[in-house]
């Protein structure tokens, strides 16, 4: 047992020593050495872009600065119509803005005749107006994520909001239209399952209503505790199927964006290799005697 001991106490003690000895050679070098090697690393370091400021989304309106798509999108959600303007669609803002106006104020107005009436042929029309005002502000935004001019042919941020705005629109606009009736077929079963489920839910839970209230007259076979048991199950394979879809929808705008992303990569069978004289430079000057660059060959792979 002392022997053990003497050995985990030499172990010990070497450890620190040893990590002493290195602590005191990272720190050794001639003074300003340190500072040197961090400017040398800051020197090849990337900028850090500007931050995107409001101020800097109302110049690009004004075409003094540059925006991207998202953002782009962005704004257009809150202020309609930015997107014809940093697009110089400008015939476009009149239709915008006229078109969910005058549908809205048909709207307005139908709603006013319904509530004096109760006529269901205004509430139709009501509806129908208030729909069409959506519609105009949805293909508004849609419009300027059309029209936003760029210099790829695919990109990955228009596919996302196609398929954003319209499932399966962003796999159209990639070429994979095979993927649209898989897309829609996941929609569809999903709610079938959310319709289906929420019957049962309500179903259920009517009944559970009925046995758990005195003098309802509830004369069936199955106790409140067996109702409130099929409810609770039909309500939670019903929130389940909410989810599918929610998951469905997400896989499509992801699917979108990424294979947008692929159609940037050259998957040809064309390899290739280049070989070219090159002068090489140490990686670290802190270790090397010899700071000035090599001659040597630079390798270039085609695959």
């Amino acid at each position: 047992m002392r022997k053990f001991t003497i050995v985990i106490l030499t172990l010990l003690v070497s450890l620190s020593v040893r990590g002493q000895f290195l602590g005191n050679m990272r720190q050794a070098g001639p003074p300003g050495s340190g500072e040197q090697n961090k400017n040398e690393q800051d020197k090849y370091r990337k900028p850090k872009p500007p931050e995107y400021t409001l101020k800097r989304y109302f110049k690009s309106l004004a075409h003094k600065d540059s925006v991207n798509l998202s953002r782009l999108w962005f704004g257009s959600i809150i202020l309609p119509g930015t997107a014809q303007i940093y697009n110089r669609d400008y015939w476009k803002l009149p239709v915008l803005y006229g078109g969910i106006g005058g549908f809205v104020y048909g709207g307005i107005h139908y709603n006013g005749l319904f509530h004096e009436t109760g006529e269901n042929s205004y509430r139709l029309k009501r509806n129908l107006f208030y729909a069409a005002a959506a519609l105009t502000y949805w293909g508004g935004i849609l419009d300027g994520a059309v029209s936003f001019k760029h210099n790829k042919e695919v990109l990955p941020a228009r596919a996302s909001i196609y398929s954003a705005m319209l499932p399966g629109l962003g796999q159209a606009y990639n070429g994979d239209y095979w993927k649209i009736p898989i897309i829609y077929g996941g929609f569809i079963a999903t709610g079938y399952f959310i319709s289906s489920n929420n019957q049962q839910y309500r179903f259920y839970k009517d009944l559970h209503n009925q046995a758990t209230t005195p003098g309802s007259g509830y004369d069936g076979r199955a106790s409140a505790e067996t109702l409130k048991y099929y409810r609770d199950s039909y309500r939670r394979m019903r929130d389940y199927s909410i989810l599918a879809g929610v998951l469905v929808y997400a896989l499509n705008v992801i699917d979108a964006n990424v294979f947008a992303h692929l159609k940037s990569f050259d998957i040809s069978d064309d390899l290739s290799a280049s070989f070219n004289p090159a002068f090489i430079e140490p990686i670290d000057k802190r270790f090397t005697n010899n700071i000035n660059p090599a001659l040597g060959i630079s390798i270039n792979f085609t695959f």
